[in-house]
């Protein structure tokens, strides 16, 4: 009897130990939650990285009251960045955040589930000031790989870390890297059916793992009904969404619905998406936006939008400033 009693009150203990890594280790300084676009990854027309598009992104986000900014991940079109664009990359844009409110996210996949290629990526975030950092998953199909690739990313440094899923990563997948990462913040669910999977989630973790969104966020009033405590469209039009965000979780439901149909309506236009940047003023006429790449292993194609020409440029122009313009921030 007295070995069951020492069994069982060594495994409460872990089970405390392990809540209490998740509320008192790597304290974020700024607030998880909200929207946190995707950055684009902006070139100049010879297909150099342009730092100063990337870091003028981050102001734009600081401007416009946009909760955190995410980047490079795949609408970043993260793949085909070399290691010096990465490095180069992050620095710019942690230093074109400091000081500001907007939680900057580092991402550190690297191809192949390279680790010490991503734990190198986790530090040098750190190092520079990074609110977080993010990966995307290991090409495995392996749960026991995936947890060992995400536990050595998370003990690489203290900063919350963000899981993406993808493919058919389970729900008790992301419970077991839950309790066994304890820099285990979010989880951007974009497997299987996250509708569905967000309040299992949640209740299984004890609503300490919060949930984002991605896939575009084009059923956001949805996800906040179900309780998705963040969102990660693309940057053009996040100032928008924040305000979205913001008013309904105020209680001002019908006013965050209406905003929120104002984005829909937006994005109704033709490549509005591609060119909303320029026409804004956060990237040059002549800015380049990387295309979307993706490991083998995650559906879609990469691809860069089709050119826009200057009929398409001056209706998004219009409806900018004709129907958006006293909601823009940034």
């Amino acid at each position: 009897m007295t070995g069951r009693r020492e069994f069982f009150r060594q495994m409460g203990a872990g089970a405390i130990s392990v809540a209490l890594a998740h509320t008192s280790s790597a304290a974020e300084s700024k607030p998880l939650h909200g929207l946190f676009p995707i950055g684009q990854t902006p070139c100049t027309p010879d297909n150099k990285l342009d730092l100063e598009c990337l870091a003028a992104e981050v102001k734009f986000c600081n401007r416009g009251g946009v909760h955190g900014f995410v980047w490079p991940q795949i609408a970043s079109g993260w793949a085909g960045l070399t290691r010096q664009d990465r490095m180069d990359g992050a620095e710019a844009i942690l230093a074109a955040g400091k000081g500001g409110k907007t939680a900057l996210v580092i991402g550190v996949q690297t191809q192949g589930g390279d680790l010490d290629g991503a734990t190198e990526y986790a530090k040098h975030a750190a190092r520079h000031g990074a609110d977080a950092i993010v990966s995307l998953p290991p090409e495995t199909a392996d749960a026991n790989a995936m947890v060992e690739y995400y536990k050595t990313i998370g003990k690489a440094t203290d900063l919350p870390l963000f899981v993406q899923t993808t493919g058919d990563m389970s729900v008790d997948l992301v419970v077991r890297m839950f309790q066994e990462i304890p820099t285990m913040r979010v989880v951007k669910d974009e497997a299987g059916n996250p509708l569905q999977r967000v309040a299992e989630i949640r209740e299984r973790t004890a609503g300490k793992l919060s949930v984002f969104s991605g896939n575009g966020v084009r059923t956001m009033i949805t996800e906040m009904e179900r309780g998705f405590s963040g969102h990660c469209p693309t940057t053009g039009m996040a100032d928008v969404y924040a305000q979205a965000f913001d008013l309904w979780h105020s209680g001002k439901k019908r006013e965050g619905f209406d905003m929120f149909g104002r984005l829909l309506a937006f994005d109704s236009i033709p490549n509005a998406g591609s060119y909303v940047l320029i026409a804004r003023g956060i990237f040059k006429e002549d800015t380049i936006t990387r295309p979307m790449s993706v490991p083998a292993s995650q559906s879609g194609a990469g691809r860069r939008p089709a050119p826009l020409d200057e009929a398409g440029k001056k209706e998004i122009r219009d409806a900018l400033n004709t129907y958006l313009k006293p909601y823009l921030r940034g």
